[in-house]
Parts: structure tokens; C-alpha cells; sequence
């Protein structure tokens, strides 16, 4: 079974189970003081498989399954059959890591949710196919390189902001991750990402 379905299935009857036992969610939440005081360093990565609702859980499963699928045949041709989810759990740890350092002594901070890790997928995939389209809530079609730079220029104003219970941070961090990684592992991708910006409509 691709590695992309396994991570679906887990996150998501792990997700399921934890919304109606508090206690699960309690366990596996990013909770600062958890990991600063009882050194309980799994919820770097248990965050990334419990999320706020169904509608969370939903958006970053259907994301995940679109492009994961790509990436990770480019990350296991490159890394061997683990390369994928290698990729997919650096995600969480990387994109979580500034907000746990920010709230390291906040005991009324709490983040969950796999968004970060998706975050990295899909800017992975961005850069071997900038041009491709990307729906929109599933009925507004645009080129990925655009969503790009509508979705990061967003997270940083909704950052900034610091408003609502998006971590909007860990998109940023994801992102950038995604595609750092990428360029580590396969260098020749970003000459290839150049060309193709240059060819608008190229998929």
C-alpha cells in the first residue's frame, strides 16, 4: 500500500478516535510545557495526527492525497521506499518547531493538526509542476506557482496578525521545508522549476 494512504488512514482513525476521547487528544496535542518539563518529544509529531474537526481533518487528508501521491514517488525513487514518510514527519517536526519555541513556558498554548506537513507536500510538488492547476475549493482553477504566492503572502499578513486558531506559522515553515528538502535531495529540480517558470502553461 503507497506510504500516502497509510499516513491518510492512521492520521485519520487517530483523528476520528481523539475527537470523542478527550484524554487522547490531551496526550498527543502540541502542549509546550509537556515537552519543556516532562520531555514528552512525540507530540512534535502525535500533533500532526489529531485535528479540531472533521472540516480540518478533511482538507489536509484530501490535500495530502493529491499530491502525495506524486511526491512520493519522487521521494522514494531518490531516498527508497521510507523516503516519503521521512519527508512527511520532518515536515511536522520543522514546521512546529518555531511556534514550540515561541510558547516553550505558555501553558494555555495548544496547536494541532497536520497542515504544516501538507504545507511541504504541496510546495514540493509546486516546484516539479509550477504551472499545473490547482481547484480551489474545488471550483476555481489556477496555476500552482500563483496559489503559491496567494497562500504564502496570505499566512504572513494572517501571522502577523496573530488572530484566530490557525497557526498560520507552521503553513510558512512547512512550506519553506518542502522546499528545501526537495532541493537537497535533487539540486537539479530548481534549473528544472527556473525553465518551467519560464514556459507558462507548461505542466
Amino acid at each position: 500500500m503507497p506510504i500516502t494512504l497509510i499516513i491518510i488512514a492512521i492520521t485519520s482513525v487517530v483523528s476520528f478516535m481523539a475527537l470523542k476521547n478527550g484524554r487522547l487528544m490531551n496526550d498527543l496535542i502540541l502542549w509546550p510545557p509537556a515537552i519543556a518539563r516532562q520531555r514528552e518529544y512525540h507530540r512534535l509529531v502525535t500533533y500532526g495526527l489529531v485535528h479540531a474537526d472533521f472540516g480540518h481533518l478533511f482538507f489536509n487528508m484530501l490535500t495530502l492525497y493529491f499530491f502525495g501521491r506524486t511526491m512520493e514517488g519522487f521521494f522514494s525513487a531518490r531516498l527508497g521506499t521510507f523516503g516519503f514518510a521521512l519527508f512527511y514527519i520532518g515536515g511536522l517536526v520543522v514546521s512546529i518547531l518555531p511556534t514550540y519555541l515561541k510558547n516553550r513556558t505558555n501553558p494555555n498554548y495548544r496547536s494541532l493538526g497536520a497542515s504544516g506537513a501538507v504545507s511541504a507536500v504541496l510546495f514540493a510538488f509546486i516546484l516539479l509542476a509550477p504551472w499545473s492547476t490547482i481547484n480551489v475549493f474545488f471550483a476555481l482553477p489556477i496555476p500552482a506557482i500563483i496559489y503559491a504566492l496567494l497562500y504564502t503572502g496570505y499566512s504572513i499578513y494572517m501571522d502577523r496578525r496573530g488572530q484566530g486558531n490557525i497557526n498560520h506559522s507552521a503553513h510558512l515553515w512547512g512550506a519553506a521545508y518542502g522546499v528545501a528538502f526537495t532541493l537537497l535531495v535533487e539540486p537539479r529540480v530548481l534549473p528544472y522549476f527556473l525553465d518551467a517558470l519560464s514556459h507558462p502553461g507548461t505542466r
